[in-house]
């Protein structure tokens, strides 16, 4: 192992056109503690990314495809592998305050490891802003014919634009907004349509559709929200306890899940489609399908946040540049508005088979890396403990790529030949354990170390050292 000493672990002034700690969502630094908010004001934001019109998009394909039954099972072990996930992941991001790519570096997979990372979550959620923006439109095309379908992708796309770049304040008045509203409308159209029929025969539901197995059913559960799990950080460097992120992880999952999931279902039975427009239309109305289609925009926000977060962490790790966050919120949203009128829905479902074993593993890794085999760990602590980040970094990890890549590889075969379980829980299993195994063997070293290049201001440390002073 060599250090590169081409250039020192000093502070630099911001460039020109940058962002540091003058931007309120601190993208490539700590979160201070007096920017950390309350666990319920972060859960009703994570409930609100499993609280709208795709969740019971997903219900209703499982049901076309399973039994109620297989349904409930399906979700019940894809919402353990998100769970999990989201528990473990979110607790570093907590302690950490880091975004998800730049824990990244300290988790095993170094400066350019994690512009990778940085790169998939970007492509990813830049997939699902636009997946999320055509439910939206389509939503409201059925509602106003006369602008077509692409027309309202583009002003669905940029009004949440708009929104996303006030930051994660105005985010979270989003949720307080539209989550009430999406329980009661989907309290309301539970309410008025199977009361149409009997309970008894819709839980004994034949599925309608072709068929799928259980395993697969599990799998597009996770990969519904693998990506938003694996970037659990982005949300939780905002909490202030591990309780904090445990509390929200279940309430936020279950229900979203569950619920809402399983609600998707039995909607799915009663009306014999998976057309989910048509479901919310058949159960209440034009009112229905305005609040349903309105609720996107809680979870559209954190796709297109968490995209231009994992674009910049990209960036500045290969290149040295810190973009603005502004103007990458912009271009994001605009190619992806463009990506929606374009029909990305088309995929929908093999989208997120694809995201269900391929992300997977990242968060295996950052799990095992971060708590059992700690390579990096004695960085991290110190640096919490003055508000920065570690004076150096890893340049990429070598035994950490094979993991990912065969991790990634069995998981995808796995779901191609139906082997045995869930391929999205093998792939991150193999991950955890493979990099737990190379730890051990002593093969988890970096290329070389690589100097940090540490913000001028930290709020952090700023806040740290301001605590010092007073006492």
């Amino acid at each position: 192992m060599t250090t590169d000493s081409r250039t020192p672990a000093v502070a630099k002034e911001p460039r020109v056109g940058t962002s540091d700690a003058l931007d309120e969502d601190y993208p490539l630094e700590r979160v201070p503690r007096s920017a950390r908010h309350a666990w319920f004001n972060v859960a009703v934001q994570r409930f609100g990314q499993l609280s709208d019109l795709t969740q019971f998009l997903l219900g209703a394909t499982l049901g076309a495809g399973l039994s109620f039954w297989g349904a409930f099972w399906a979700f019940t072990l894809g919402s353990v592998i998100l769970e999990v996930v989201c528990v473990f992941v979110g607790v570093a991001g907590m302690r950490e305050g880091l975004t998800t790519s730049v824990l990244a570096r300290w988790t095993g997979f170094g400066r350019y490891g994690s512009a990778l990372i940085g790169l998939v979550i970007a492509v990813s959620l830049f997939g699902w802003f636009g997946v999320q923006t055509a439910v939206f439109a389509a939503g409201l095309h059925s509602l106003a014919s006369g602008v077509p379908l692409w027309g309202w992708c583009l002003i669905t796309g940029l009004g949440v634009t708009l929104l996303v770049l006030r930051g994660f304040r105005a985010m979270g008045w989003t949720a307080f907004v539209t989550v009430p509203a999406f329980l009661g409308l989907a309290g309301w159209a539970m309410t008025v349509e199977i009361s149409r029929h009997d309970m008894g025969d819709l839980l004994a539901s034949p599925p309608f559709g072709e068929h799928i197995s259980i395993a697969t059913g599990a799998t597009i559960v996770a990969g519904s929200y693998i990506v938003g799990a694996v970037t659990t950080p982005d949300m939780t460097r905002f909490n202030r306890s591990t309780g904090d992120v445990v509390k929200q992880t279940l309430v936020g999952i279950s229900l979203g899940e569950y619920v809402l999931g399983l609600a998707g279902v039995l909607l799915a039975y009663a009306v014999k489609s998976s057309d989910v427009i048509a479901i919310i239309t058949a159960s209440s109305g034009v009112v229905g399908v305005l609040i349903l289609v309105s609720a996107t925009v809680k979870i559209n926000n954190w796709n297109l946040y968490s995209a231009s977060l994992g674009l910049i962490s990209a960036v500045e790790s290969t290149i040295g540049v810190r973009l603005n966050r502004t103007a990458v919120t912009i271009v994001f949203g605009v190619l992806g508005s463009l990506a929606a009128a374009a029909g990305i829905l088309d995929r929908f479902t093999d989208f997120l088979t694809v995201l269900g074993v391929v992300t997977p593993p990242i968060a295996g890794i950052m799990v095992a890396e971060y708590f059992v085999t700690k390579r990096w760990r004695p960085q991290l602590d110190a640096s919490r403990a003055i508000g920065r980040l570690p004076e150096t970094e890893p340049s990429w990890v070598p035994a950490t790529i094979v993991v990912w890549s065969a991790a990634s590889v069995v998981g995808w075969l796995c779901d191609h030949y139906q082997w045995w379980g869930v391929p999205a829980l093998n792939s991150l299993l193999l991950a955890g354990f493979g990099y737990i195994v190379a730890g051990r063997l002593n093969l988890v070293h970096p290329h070389r170390e690589l100097p940090v290049e540490q913000p001028a201001h930290p709020a952090a440390a700023r806040e740290i050292e301001a605590a010092a002073t007073a006492i």
